[in-house]
């Protein structure tokens, strides 16, 4: 029978031999004592050869395994002490040791657990370059935003520099024509001779071309920079349908030409979209369809396709029997500056823009247009657009008669540096029966404005010295006058138009001016109490939300749809609270804060993307704490467009909440 000492022994070994990490027992000298079979399974030397041998000359790093050896003497037992051993792979181990001691407490040596990590380090430098390529393919992919970005804002600047030159050059060309078209529109209303009223009216006409392609190369610019905004509002579309056709009818007559129209009754009475888009759209098509057609007929169908509880959608065909396209260049005839043939130019005029703009209009409102055609037997073309349906009632329309001379005595400040332009105005003020003074800049116009009343102001925007954006803001602010003043201005943007709503101007009129536009205007405003609101609310500006998305999203779900305009509601004009109160304490984090809470909401509101900008901006200039003075009409800019939406939006809620 095998003593306790003898199975003890065994007992040990069979667990030193269990461990697949090289053991070792090494004497105070350094020599080995004792192995396991995994030691020699890794220095591929036999048990005899490494009993009696220096630990220390296995190891790469000799004097550094011979000093950890001395450390576990000192300490007891070292952990984890990273070293090589010197075999045919250059095995990395975590050198691990502990003293033992005779029966008597003394030590006689140490034991030594080398664990391979071979693996773990393969793994962790696997980890490391894959570490090291990730860093590199996000430094590279920042590069690459870095310059994407880069990119983009050339190509915003190139794009905002070209709309810039045109809207100048646009601006400069219609200033002359105001004059060219108003003055021959007053001198055919004098007595003529047959030979000077045909002379004036080649020049009338002539002008009014000239317009169009000035209107046409602005729109395209519009187009081009997503600065074109569409109106949602009600309005009565066989009305519109029929003033547009009416429009042609003495040219169809002219040549003798068939006129079909077709109406599906089918359609509501009242919808709610862009008109003035849906007339630039067709008008662009009938007039082609008139030009191109010298015998035959022009059909004018309208017909619904599609309805449900929301939307309609209509088909808008024009077809005529005219000179038609050819195939090769159909697919071309949306591009811009693209006609039918190199004689279409020469021989009918125009300027290959209509088309262009007609497809971007349909397509931003969610439509589409289609042409199909037969050279020398017709073209069809098919505008399809979806409209709202609404319970709203129209707003009675601005219908201008004739003229009441019976209405004079008004008193008119026209703000006006151009010598032609005052003069223009001068007689179609006269003929008004209105008495006028006038000013070459803004700041003229405020001296004479402190020195004698009247009734309202005409205010051209761009003057040397004071322009009428810095004019109408010394008025209001400093004079605290609340003169009814309208804007005269060659140029319509949607940024102008804002800044005018936001410095308190009541309403505005391009130029070339509309006589009768004009009168209606002037006696709409003097005759109307003047609100004591000094942000001109009664400027007539689209509508500036668009549920579109948000009904998208929420499969038009009315539960869901109240929620998320009373969230809007709920926290804008406390955010719009926060955003002045911080602005003016210039607490520009807080304010940097109210912008980033606001943004969001724009897109699903569908807010236009120019606010989103100006919010950017304001958080640019509030992160560098500069610009206050642009920070401020910033911030007045988001200020007015939220609480526009919050009006606008109070009425869908209050019409969801009615429907369902």
């Amino acid at each position: 029978m095998k003593s306790i000492r003898t199975q003890g022994s065994e007992y040990a070994r069979s667990l030193i031999e269990a461990s697949r990490d090289p053991l070792f027992t090494i004497s105070p000298e350094g020599k080995i004592t004792d192995i396991n079979n995994a030691s020699i399974n890794i220095t591929e030397v036999t048990r005899e050869k490494l009993i009696g041998t220096d630990f220390f000359d296995y190891f790469t790093e000799p004097d550094k395994a011979r000093d950890i050896y001395k450390q576990v003497f000192a300490e007891g037992f070292v952990a984890d002490f990273p070293l090589t051993i010197r075999d045919g792979k250059l095995t990395d181990v975590l050198f691990n040791g502990s003293v033992y001691k005779d029966d008597a407490g003394k030590v006689i040596g140490v034991v030594v657990v080398a664990r391979d990590i071979t693996d773990h380090k393969r793994v962790e430098n696997e980890l490391m370059e894959a570490k090291e390529m990730a860093e590199q393919a996000t430094k590279t992919a920042e590069v690459a935003q870095m310059k994407a970005e880069e990119a983009t804002k050339i190509a915003e600047n190139a794009v905002t520099s070209k709309q810039q030159f045109l809207s100048n050059m646009s601006h400069e060309i219609r200033t002359p024509m105001n004059s060219i078209i108003g003055f021959t529109k007053v001198m055919l209303k004098t007595a003529l001779t047959a030979k000077q009223k045909e002379y004036l009216t080649a020049i009338k006409m002539s002008g009014d071309v000239l317009t169009v392609l000035v209107n046409d190369i602005l729109d395209l610019a519009k187009v081009d920079a997503g600065k074109m905004i569409f109106e949602k509002k009600p309005f009565h579309i066989a009305s519109s349908i029929s003033a547009i056709i009416q429009l042609f009818e003495p040219k169809i007559q002219e040549k003798n030409l068939k006129l079909i129209k077709k109406y599906d009754p089918k359609i509501p009475k009242v919808l709610e979209g862009d008109p003035v888009r849906l007339h630039q759209i067709l008008m662009n098509l009938v007039s082609n369809a008139v030009k191109f057609t010298n015998e035959g007929k022009i059909t004018v169908d309208v017909r619904m396709i599609s309805s449900d509880e929301e939307k309609v959608t209509i088909e808008f065909i024009i077809s005529d029997t005219g000179i038609g396209i050819a195939d090769d260049k159909v697919d071309h005839i949306f591009e811009n500056f693209q006609q039918a043939t190199s004689n279409t130019s020469r021989l009918y005029g125009g300027t290959g823009l209509g088309l262009a703009i007609a497809k971007q209009l349909a397509e931003q409102q969610g439509g589409s247009i289609t042409v199909k055609s037969i050279l020398n037997e017709g073209t069809h073309f098919s505008v399809v657009l979806p409209f709202r349906k609404t319970h709203a009632n129209i707003e009675s329309g601005l219908e201008i008669t004739e003229l009441n001379v019976e209405i004079k005595g008004i008193k008119v400040l026209v703000v006006e540096d151009i010598s032609l332009n005052q003069l223009l105005m001068k007689t179609l003020l006269d003929d008004f029966g209105f008495e006028s003074d006038f000013a070459q800049n803004g700041k003229i116009a405020i001296e004479k404005f402190k020195n004698k009343p009247y009734d309202i102001i005409l205010m051209d925007l761009q003057m040397p010295e004071m322009n009428g954006f810095q004019a109408t803001k010394h008025i209001r602010n400093t004079m605290n006058s609340q003169v009814p003043i309208i804007a005269l201005t060659a140029d319509v943007t949607t940024t102008d138009l804002n800044k005018c709503k936001i410095i308190g101007m009541n309403d505005y009129i391009s130029k070339p001016v509309d006589e009768k536009l004009l009168y209606h205007k002037i006696i709409e405003l003097v005759k109307k109490p003047h609100s004591s609101n000094k942000s001109g609310l009664t400027m007539n500006l689209p509508k500036c939300t668009d549920l579109a998305y948000l009904s998208e999203r929420t499969k038009s779900n009315p539960r869901l749809m109240r929620e998320m305009i009373m969230l809007y509601l709920e926290q804008t004009p406390t955010l719009i609270k926060t955003m002045k109160e911080s602005l003016i304490k210039k607490d520009w984090d807080s304010l940097y804060a109210a912008v980033h809470k606001m943004i969001p909401s724009f897109y699903i509101m569908g807010i236009h993307k120019d606010y989103e900008t100006m919010g950017k901006k304001i958080q640019e200039y509030a992160k560098s704490e500069n610009h206050p003075d642009e920070l401020e009409e910033l911030v007045k800019q988001l200020e007015i467009i939220g609480s526009r939406a919050c009006m606008e939006l109070q009425e869908e809620y209050d019409l969801i909440m009615k429907k369902n």
